[in-house]
């Protein structure tokens, strides 16, 4: 195990902006599927699992499969347009320097969260997808977990969960006020103040 600390990150729209490529897949999916999806409204909610934010625009029975081939379009579509959000190498970078280990938790289905990682060269000690809300709690406490990091209102329950520090940051689609009265511990505007957060709180 690392001396330093462990710190679990979450991904989508906490390291990287998903928005364009989320976008990208879901209009495809919808022409495939003869569906017209609110793409804009549905990519300013991202962090529910897939299939609930399709839950509303298919009958039941055709959100498995829909979900399934969403995740089959979103290697060729969706990775090579997806940054890094500002802050966040800086982020890896100061737990590294601290010793510690880097833990990606996401509700994204692995093998693409993978694609995610690699094509941007973000280099992690372990990563965990498909895990959503307070099913993040069992990895965190798994590897250790100082803090988990997000963005949603459900990254705020995985961590409590867990009995980790929740930290959130305000690049995804929840507000500062939903985040404190979900229980996070701190709010950063991005994760460009997170090493001065987790300097002092090695210290």
């Amino acid at each position: 195990m690392s001396p330093g600390p462990v710190v679990g990150f979450d991904l989508d729209m906490t390291l990287i902006d998903t928005r364009a490529g989320f976008a990208a897949v879901l209009e495809a999916l919808g022409d495939e599927l003869g569906v017209r999806f609110p793409v804009a409204e549905m990519t300013d909610r991202l962090g529910p699992p897939l299939e609930l934010l399709l839950e509303p625009y298919l009958p039941a029975e055709r959100i498995g499969p829909a979900g399934d081939r969403f995740r089959a379009l979103y290697p060729d579509l969706a990775v090579t347009t997806v940054p890094l959000l500002p802050g966040a190498a800086e982020a890896v970078d100061a737990v590294r320097e601290h010793d510690g280990r880097v833990v990606v938790v996401t509700g994204k289905y692995e093998p693409n969260a993978r694609l995610h990682l690699d094509h941007l060269g973000l280099e992690v000690d372990a990563l965990a997808g498909w895990v959503w809300g307070v099913g993040k709690a069992e990895v965190l406490r798994r590897e250790g977990a100082l803090a988990y990091v997000g963005d949603h209102v459900h990254d705020v329950e995985g961590a409590r969960a867990a009995g980790v520090h929740s930290v959130s940051v305000l690049t995804g689609g929840c507000t500062r006020d939903e985040l404190l009265a979900a229980g996070t511990d701190v709010v950063l505007d991005d994760l460009g103040q997170f090493p001065a957060w987790l300097a002092a709180h090695v210290a």
